[in-house]
């Protein structure tokens, strides 16, 4: 059936980040990054000021980290040491009141809080108690307000509308703190990463290079965890860590850049694929396993007849998900199905821009999916969940709604 090509009438460009964590990430050097990337200091500094927090001085300067230019933000709580005493213990909702009341943008406002209840379900975890019990230790203080509610102001000073991010570097060896010395990455931090991908950091860097506050802003803004995306950069910004590490600098990465145009021909993004052969489950509990996956966020789910050995047969069951999701989607499949092996995988895909869109037909609202290559519309496609609905309650067979959508498209 031809649905007729419409030319795109413009592309739709977006600002984007993406932060390259080499060497770790904090809070205090996300803030540095977007500002040496273009933020405004002036523009900072008044919105910080709306916190009341009067305890802390900002300390913003040009340094020099193994040969590279970088910007580094230092929130000094007055009267306190910056390592390990941070100040008066607030819990979340002491914090939570500190950003409601301030007179900041709701949007930072909203990624502030988010990013502060993300921290302290993770210190309950680990903790073993409830968050609202949760005082925050070493990142409840107002240095830590500053660098969280600080990221996200910076952010939307630079105009960054949606943030990436590489895999992380954790380090190594241990960390002091208020419970004493601790393994890296700390307990907080750990529970903070469960399901992104991470690598090993230099041997040299036996230290703690992600903290928990820059794993919880990065965790809670990041779209994705893997390769740069497809972007025009337009400026990069280092900010400044506090380490000094043989051989590397301890500086965040921050390029930013426009994606829509150049994603004209396509997006490419990474999946994990997960495949698992199984000869002893029934129908039902492969349909069972399938709904499950999907239910719980895999992209998609597909079965595959297929023969196995001693000419056995059997399903092979795959799956496709975020490489986030990987653990998440293995622990479905060895509780719900009967396979004892699972095959992990990374591949690499091309996507079409796509936007949604509803029409008007005369058996309701339908929504579409529509495809865009070389700037021209290449497919579309209804939801068809919405055309059964719309057919039930019309009594009408499916396809004359779906027929009836797609006709309502090309008309527009």
């Amino acid at each position: 059936m031809e649905f007729g090509l419409k030319k795109l009438r413009k592309l739709t460009t977006m600002k984007v980040g993406y932060f390259d964590c080499f060497s770790g990430a904090a809070g205090d050097m996300i803030v540095g990054a977007c500002l040496d990337a273009g933020a405004s200091e002036e523009f900072l500094r008044g919105q910080l000021a709306r916190l009341g927090l009067d305890e802390v001085e900002l300390q913003i300067k040009k340094v020099n980290k193994n040969g590279i230019a970088a910007t580094a933000f230092l929130p000094i709580v007055k009267g306190h040491h910056h390592q390990c005493d941070h100040g008066h213990h607030r819990n979340l909702s002491a914090i939570v009141e500190i950003i409601d009341n301030a007179a900041l943008s709701d949007k930072v406002k909203q990624q502030s809080i988010d990013i502060f209840r993300q921290l302290a379900r993770a210190e309950a975890k680990v903790h073993g108690t409830v968050e609202d019990k949760i005082h925050f230790h070493e990142v409840g203080a107002a240095d830590a307000i500053i660098d969280i509610v600080g990221a996200c102001t910076a952010l939307e000073s630079l105009g960054v509308e949606k943030v990436y991010c590489s895999p992380l570097t954790v380090g190594g060896g241990t960390v002091k703190c208020e419970h004493g010395i601790l393994p890296v990455p700390a307990p907080a931090t750990a529970e903070l990463i469960k399901g992104i991908e991470t690598v090993p950091a230099n041997a040299n860097a036996q230290v703690e290079l992600l903290t928990p506050t820059g794993a919880a802003i990065l965790t809670t803004l990041a779209e994705g965890f893997g390769p740069m995306p497809a972007m025009r950069i337009s400026e990069i910004g280092y900010g400044a860590g506090q380490r000094d590490i043989g051989g590397m600098p301890n500086v965040l990465r921050l390029m930013v850049g426009q994606t829509g145009d150049s994603d004209m021909y396509g997006q490419s993004d990474e999946v994990c694929v997960l495949e698992a052969n199984i000869d002893d489950a029934t129908a039902e509990l492969i349909g069972h396993v399938s709904e499950k996956l999907l239910a719980q966020g895999a992209l998609d789910v597909y079965c595959t007849a297929v023969t196995m050995k001693k000419n056995r047969l059997g399903t092979k069951i795959t799956v496709l998900c975020p490489p986030t999701e990987t653990a998440k989607m293995e622990q479905i499949m060895f509780r719900e199905s009967t396979t004892f092996g699972i095959r992990r995988g990374i591949c690499q895909r091309t996507i079409l821009p796509r936007k949604h869109q509803t029409v008007e037909t005369p058996y309701g609202k339908i929504r579409m999916k529509v495809g865009y290559f070389d700037g021209q519309v290449t497919t579309c496609s209804v939801e068809f969940s919405d055309c059964q609905r719309a057919a039930e309650e019309y009594q009408v067979p499916v396809k004359k709604v779906v027929w009836a959508a797609l006709a309502a498209y090309k008309n527009e």
